[in-house]
């Protein structure tokens, strides 16, 4: 019998064995699905969280729903790579996710989720079980995730076969630019990453707490790799560029980066990257590289290839206020229809 609850006072969940064995290090596949994340999403980055669980007997699965104005959404914000449910090994996740999204029903005219993986079968699954429960299912590209697989190369394999362009820009500008990377959380290098983004050209920071508080976490477990450039700007020597990297089972994130504007022509950034690479790579022999979302071009030269990230969104059918958004969505896949 499938038993479900709904959670929006996370600290409730510290002492489940079951949940624990799901959303922590290392048994979590990334960054974004952990509780220590979603409990930093909800105390300091603004969100409402409703965890929805599902369970039977030993089986889990978990939906990392979140309150929005018009409906429920992820259980995320604009930092997050990915959003996924979570289903311990050999449950049965279509069923357990399918009573969690027919139950949803009574709570709600929509959901939506993004951006959501499909790499081993997550989207398919979510749109499969919100179908099965008599939603209206969407499901659209919304984003792009560029990524590497070193394949076992070492940087200096790496590096070769980069642009041609960028290995240039490397040879030129490296040697006018100091770099320290670090492997645990420092004030004084976090100080001067938050200069730094504050004189790019990057928008204001979304939620800077929560952003010190993941870097702070990561940096006590182990995981954080980060790296502060220095250079010359008008005579002086400063700080002119910052990255934050995360690396975990196998995998190096690139979640932050940042540049001077006015340190642009000695290419801190280049040169601090191509650090960290090696770093990750000879260092801590990841096979992954995930440079997040975004279709920025810069991405291409660093990474090989891409994949998409989708948005999932289940309307109620027999809620009069999604007929109309209903109406759009079959009026979109008649257009697209191949002809």
């Amino acid at each position: 019998m499938t038993r479900l609850s709904y959670h929006a006072n996370l600290n409730e969940l510290q002492g489940d064995y079951a949940l624990g064995a799901l959303l922590r290090a290392p048994v979590a596949p990334g960054p974004f699905d952990r509780l220590e994340w979603f409990a930093g999403l909800a105390e300091l980055g603004g969100v409402r969280p409703l965890l929805g669980v599902a369970r039977n007997g030993d089986d889990v699965a978990v939906l990392p729903l979140a309150y929005r104005d018009d409906g429920l959404g992820p259980l995320a914000n604009w930092y997050a790579f990915t959003v996924r449910p979570r289903v311990s090994p050999g449950a049965d996740g279509l069923g357990l996710l399918t009573a969690l999204a027919r139950d949803l029903k009574g709570r709600t005219g929509r959901v939506t989720l993004w951006p959501v993986p499909d790499e081993d079968g997550e989207a398919a699954l979510l749109e499969a079980a919100f179908a099965r429960a008599g939603w209206f299912v969407e499901r659209v590209p919304c984003d792009t995730n560029h990524f590497l697989r070193l394949n076992g190369r070492s940087y200096a394999d790496y590096l070769a076969a980069r642009p041609g362009p960028l290995r240039t820009t490397l040879k030129r500008k490296a040697k006018k630019v100091s770099i320290t990377l670090y492997d645990a959380f420092s004030d004084a290098a976090w100080d001067d990453y938050e200069a730094i983004y504050a004189q790019s050209w990057k928008p204001e920071e979304g939620s800077p707490a929560l952003l010190r508080r993941f870097a702070q976490e990561e940096g006590a477990a182990g995981r954080l790799r980060m790296g502060v450039a220095h250079g010359e700007i008008d005579g002086v020597n400063q700080p002119v560029a910052a990255q934050m990297w995360t690396v975990e089972n196998g995998t190096a994130y690139i979640h932050k980066l940042a540049y001077i504007e006015a340190a642009k022509p000695i290419s801190p950034g280049t040169s601090l990257s191509a650090a960290l690479f090696e770093r990750v790579i000879d260092g801590d022999h990841v096979h992954t590289v995930d440079f997040g979302t975004g279709d920025d071009p810069y991405k291409r030269d660093w990474m090989e290839e891409s994949r998409p990230r989708y948005r999932i969104t289940a309307y109620h059918p027999l809620r009069p206020g999604q007929w109309g958004a209903i109406a759009k969505s079959v009026l979109r896949r008649w257009f697209d229809r191949p002809r």
